[in-house]
């Protein structure tokens, strides 16, 4: 039975480069299907999309992360390969892509941009600035080396699409997903693409200072639900520090003369040695229920497994 490709192109105002997206990809792809999502463009993106022979669809929530949301519950796929309708990636990685997923089991592979052309195409430096800063941190923080954390080229076995929790409703979704797949021991390969910048009269819709919070709260935040232990731990261990800092002196004192003097600071003292315990305590539970929820979760791959091979059977 020959493996079904689904092409998945999120837009917004993208009527100056969709027709030659779709093109590139139906000549790269040619057995593929290609679907755009129109979310709530006025450019005429939608018709544009549907004249180039791509399968157009709509999603009325605004955001990223709520048009892939509907992506991956609507569109049955053995790959899933993502890209952005802006130009900015090369269709011919599209078929390496699509081969490590159907052939090698990959269940994300991932287009890396930032070690090719990404640094000197992009003229945008808090862009680039960004990307290092978010790479550093997920790697750092979750022990990875992903190269490239915030790549919209990417693709996708049908379990990580149909198991995959979409929380993030804007451009963060990337690095949600990329956190998810390593934190739930996906099998992922990078591999490197070459990136150009948008052509000329193409607007970039993202926007450096709001966007870029809104990746560190995610990853801040991430952080604290998947690795909530070493969260928690690190919170603890600050508190302590300032704890000890107050109360060491108060001590000392003690052993010299035999007197407290200063009773607010070794006051102050214990109650954030009591905040440390409670951290401690909370870090301990949270990190119980993190390792039920991947139990949990290894157990719905397996159902969705057998659910597939039901149907294609």
């Amino acid at each position: 039975m020959k493996s079904k490709i689904a092409v998945l192109i999120p837009c917004y105002n993208e009527s100056k480069t969709i027709e030659k997206v779709v093109k590139d990809y139906k000549n790269a792809l040619p057995e593929a299907d290609i679907y755009v999502y129109d979310n709530n463009s006025t450019d005429g993106t939608d018709e544009i999309a549907r004249n180039a022979g791509a399968i157009v669809r709509y999603e009325k929530k605004q955001g990223k992360g709520n048009v892939i949301r509907s992506m991956f519950r609507e569109i049955e796929a053995d790959c899933y390969l993502m890209i952005d309708g802006d130009d900015t990636y090369p269709a011919e990685s599209a078929r390496e892509m699509c081969n490590y997923v159907l052939n090698d089991n990959v269940d994300m592979v991932i287009g890396d941009r930032l070690s090719s052309t990404y640094f000197t195409e992009n003229k945008r430096a808090f862009h680039n600035f960004g990307n290092r800063i978010v790479r550093w941190s997920i790697n750092t923080i979750f022990r990875s080396k992903i190269n490239d954390i915030m790549t919209g080229y990417r693709a996708f076995s049908y379990q990580f699409a149909k198991s995959y929790p979409v929380l993030s409703k804007g451009f963060e979704i990337e690095t949600e997903m990329t956190i998810h797949a390593i934190d739930k021991n996906f099998t992922l390969k990078e591999i490197p693409v070459q990136y150009r910048d948008r052509p000329e009269g193409s607007v970039s819709k993202l926007n450096t200072y709001r966007d870029g919070v809104r990746v560190i709260k995610t990853i801040a935040t991430l952080f604290k639900e998947y690795k909530p232990g070493l969260f928690f731990n690190i919170i603890s261990l600050f508190i302590f520090i300032i704890a000890a800092i107050l109360a060491i002196p108060v001590f000392i004192e003690y052993m010299n003369t035999g007197l407290v003097p200063r009773f607010p600071t070794l006051i102050v003292a214990c109650i954030l040695l009591v905040i440390c315990l409670l951290l401690t305590t909370t870090s301990i539970i949270l990190q119980v229920i993190v390792k039920k929820n991947k139990q949990i979760f290894e157990i719905l791959l397996n159902e969705i497994n057998i659910m597939r091979n039901q149907g294609k059977n």
